[in-house]
């Protein structure tokens, strides 16, 4: 049979086929989507309109579905943004019924997600906020009952960090508390597999204790942070545990270890993508100065990107002219950038840095001098009197300058080394010829007569004037005649009893 004769028969066969008839469902659910989309048009002219059109999407479906979890989603976030808190409350609360079974585990999680952080970033007054935790309490028991675990701990950790930004550190604390045990397992051991949680639920305790000043404790849970090594955890949690170590470190003023975490910190932020880089790439700029270090912070690989940055070339300048101790340019930058005492960690420290500024700058001032005024200095450096008097002390104390203050006259004279070197070899001179001459009387044989201490009877006690000797017959420091006569020269007073 050829090929024509086949398609011949085959035509005149009728084969029947049973088709479903999806048209009504398809024409439905593109009748829903339409009316989803001509919604979203009106949200910004005729938002009352539009709430109405999404909230009656939900009713279109024969079953829950996407197109009735998508309005509802709108219609909370218009109704929040327009102050109907109480309805955003009960159709948020109509919204969970959908995450059961009608829409995907993966799908629901993001969405319930992305509606927190709507609400937290628009809860600008005190109903607002309320209507939050009301939000946050209704997730909580939804995926509470669900056994959805993974969502009950990010929500609760969202919520933990709610109450950390409204510092309410009692809740905080409880909230935490529950958080950890939630992390372990039966025998009250960390659950390693959940080590990505609690390094989160650190860095929100950490930052509690960084905040109320508490170093103890901040100490302990840094370093029991640092020691989860099986989580991979977010970046930007990793930067907040130590710019925390680093702000710790410094109260410790262990400089080395405060630096090395301030790098780490802004290399963790940088990658994470978070602006609070910029703030940390500050404080590693005040730790090198603390640190009297003449490494440029800028010279790394990290950092150098940002050293033109405006929003850091104040602290650029800083360090430029710490590192060429120019007193006079360093004090200017600080009146005119009163925006970098803004951040309170950086204005209790750059004190310090003002001080070693200072005090080098003293040193310098007053090196080719002998004697000099309080207020001479006080008037080229452009500080007070008060303040130079006391860079003056530290430095005398500390014997980084041998000198000593007159009050009365508000002066202080410098001691010359030179003096000063000469006066201590005349000291050690005289000691040693002291000693030479002791040693004469003491085993000299001519100072030794067994028949005149037998003539005496009561023994000879003689008492020799040592410093008369040394001195001379005129007191000059030197005898006359000098060589071995400068010994001897002068007879020894002898006294009999």
């Amino acid at each position: 049979m050829s090929d024509d004769d086949f398609m011949q028969d085959s035509d005149q066969e009728q084969y029947d086929f049973e088709y479903e008839d999806d048209d009504e469902e398809e024409t439905g659910d593109v009748n829903i989507e339409n009316k989803y989309y001509n919604a979203k048009q009106m949200k910004v002219d005729n938002p009352d309109e539009a709430i109405d059109e999404f909230l009656g999407l939900p009713g279109l479906e024969q079953e829950k579905g996407d197109w009735g979890f998508k309005g509802l989603k709108q219609a909370i976030k218009l109704e929040f943004k327009l102050g109907r808190y109480e309805k955003a409350v009960e159709h948020y609360r109509e919204l969970l019924t959908y995450v059961k079974s009608a829409v995907t585990r993966n799908y629901s999680e993001k969405s319930i997600n992305n509606m927190l952080d709507f609400i937290e970033k628009g809860s600008e007054d005190e109903k607002a906020y309320h209507c939050m935790e009301k939000f946050y309490s209704q997730t909580l028991e939804s995926f509470q009952s669900t056994n959805n675990e993974r969502l009950w701990l990010k929500t609760n950790i969202k919520l933990a960090r709610l109450w950390l930004d409204r510092r309410e550190y009692t809740q905080l604390v409880k909230k935490v508390r529950d958080l950890h045990k939630a992390c372990q397992r039966e025998d009250g051991t960390d659950d390693p597999s959940k080590d990505t949680y609690s390094i989160e639920i650190y860095a929100l305790e950490i930052q509690m204790y960084a905040d109320t000043r508490n170093n103890k404790r901040l100490k302990a849970l840094y370093q029991r942070a640092l020691k989860i090594k099986s989580a991979v955890p977010h970046p930007k949690n990793l930067g907040i545990i130590r710019e925390c170590g680093g702000k710790m470190h410094m109260s410790e003023e262990n400089w080395k270890q405060a630096q090395s975490d301030f790098f780490d910190s802004f290399k963790n932020y940088d990658e994470a993508g978070s602006l609070q880089r910029i703030q940390v790439l500050k404080y590693l700029v005040l730790t090198t100065m603390l640190m009297k270090s003449d490494i440029n912070p800028f010279d790394s690989q990290e950092t150098k990107p940002y050293k033109n940055d405006p929003r850091i070339s104040a602290m650029t300048d800083l360090v430029d002219a710490y590192q060429r101790d120019d007193i006079h340019r360093y004090e200017s930058i600080l009146q005119n950038n009163t925006d970098v005492l803004a951040d309170p960690f950086i204005a209790e420290n750059i004190d310090e840095v003002t001080r070693n500024m200072r005090t080098k700058a003293v040193l310098k001032l007053i090196a080719p001098y002998t004697r000099f005024n309080l207020a001479f200095v006080a008037q080229q450096l452009k500080i007070s009197v008060a303040e130079v008097q006391d860079i003056v002390g530290f430095l005398i104390v500390d014997k980084k300058l041998r000198g000593k203050i007159n009050q009365e006259n508000s002066t202080v004279e410098v001691e010359s080394h030179n003096d000063v070197d000469r006066t201590h070899s005349m000291q050690q001179w005289t000691s040693a010829v002291g000693s030479l001459w002791k040693r004469i009387l003491n085993e000299g044989e001519g100072f030794k007569s067994d028949e005149s201490s037998q003539i005496l009877g009561g023994g000879i006690q003689a008492s020799y004037d040592v410093n008369s000797l040394l001195q001379g017959p005129n007191g000059s420091g030197k005898s006359r005649g000098g060589g071995k006569k400068g010994i001897t020269g002068r007879q020894p007073m002898v006294t009999f009893k």
